[in-house]
């Protein structure tokens, strides 16, 4: 039998977060594979994860302002995603949140969607979005509506161009149920725990290190701590909610930009826990904390419930609110010396890299064989 070809698509190349290191792994495995994607923006300090590969984008690619402002074409990533011609590959491998899964494929060919999580902001986060962006009511609000309705439509339609889903968690795998009415394996997202070391000695300050935008939740943690003032805070991340949060911050309260990840790891490393608030498709950080053997305080929802032990290597707090996080960190200080750092870091090694490319490999074969077509 002469070798499959494989096209990987992703949903846009823009920066290097959790579905991108889903994805240097992908590539890692399947190095002769081609990629695809509605387009790519990567700055020239980001392209070594995608292995120096030649990337064939979509017409996106070249619309105005597309550089910044490429979120704003989501209304025609639907068509842009159908343009991109893959019919020459034996395996399409989709590494999809959005539009990726959405690429047309025949009966000779197998299509594998590693689903990061069905489009949120169209399904579980459609009034949050809606609330959020002020677009709950007005002329705005009334197109928005419609084009939500038309991705979803979209999105739940060509959950049948794929023949085989994996999931990043459990927790996303009855996303994908309820939503798309498909099983879904489950293969954890790749963490490479091997870049964290070991730190058992811990400083007095808790950390939070995430993208900032609304879902993250960085807020209200922001606010309990503020109503804290006997506890140290450091939040590191960019994003749109930046300056709010910052704005917010009070004297026991340290906001940082981005920092270079030695920092970030030391940070890691001392922390006396790590918090988040989001309700997670599975939360990488949250197993790159325990890898340095520091405890997660988490929203009690969501994929961080299979990465966090309760009681062994975290705890969690019932409500998004600053009044739950507050009783839950306080419920921490008396409970603390219970959590041990080797047993944390031992927790996190069962989402190494390894781990995810031999039951990631393994799978796409097995597809291979039970479709029949090889």
């Amino acid at each position: 039998m002469k070798k499959p070809t494989i096209a990987i698509i992703h949903d846009w190349l823009v920066n290097y977060s959790g579905a991108e290191k889903v994805l240097e792994q992908i590539l890692n495995i399947f190095p002769e594979a081609d990629l695809y994607s509605t387009v790519e923006f990567l700055p020239e300090d980001l392209k070594w994860y995608i292995k120096g590969k030649k990337v064939t984008t979509t017409f996106i690619q070249k619309l105005p302002f597309a550089r910044k402002k490429y979120r704003t074409y989501l209304p025609l990533m639907p068509l842009a995603i159908e343009q991109l011609d893959v019919t020459g590959y034996d395996i399409v491998i989709s590494s999809s949140y959005a539009v990726a899964k959405g690429i047309i494929t025949n009966v000779n060919q197998v299509h594998i969607c590693y689903c990061h999580s069905p489009m949120r902001y169209a399904w579980d986060l459609y009034h949050q979005y809606l609330r959020e962006a002020k677009l709950t009511n007005g002329i705005k609000g009334f197109f928005a509506k419609i084009v939500l309705h038309y991705m979803r439509l979209w999105d739940y339609t060509t959950a049948g161009r794929v023949d085989y889903f994996i999931a990043n968690s459990e927790y996303v795998a009855r996303r994908i149920k309820k939503v798309y009415h498909k099983e879904a394996v489950v293969i954890y997202p790749p963490v490479d725990t091997l870049a964290f070391q070991l730190e058992e000695e811990k400083a007095d300050f808790y950390l939070v290190a995430s993208r900032m935008v609304p879902y993250k939740k960085i807020d209200i943690i922001v606010e309990a701590f503020s109503r804290m003032p006997g506890r140290k805070l450091i939040v590191v991340g960019e994003g749109p909610d930046y300056k709010k949060i910052k704005s917010h911050a009070t004297s026991n309260i340290t906001i940082l930009n981005y920092v270079h990840f030695d920092e970030l790891k030391k940070y890691m490393q001392k922390a006396k826990a790590f918090i988040i608030a989001a309700d997670e498709d599975f939360g990488i950080t949250s197993v790159e904390a325990q890898a340095c053997g520091t405890p997660v305080i988490a929203f009690d929802k969501g994929g961080v419930r299979e990465s966090v032990k309760e009681g062994h290597t975290g705890i969690f707090f019932a409500e998004q609110t600053p009044e739950s996080i507050m009783a839950c960190i306080e419920r921490f200080e008396n409970c603390a010396y219970l959590l041990e750092p080797t047993l944390i870091r031992e927790n996190s090694l069962r989402f190494g890299i390894d781990i995810f490319k031999q039951r990631f490999e393994s799978y796409v074969w097995q597809c291979m064989r039970d479709s029949n077509i090889f």
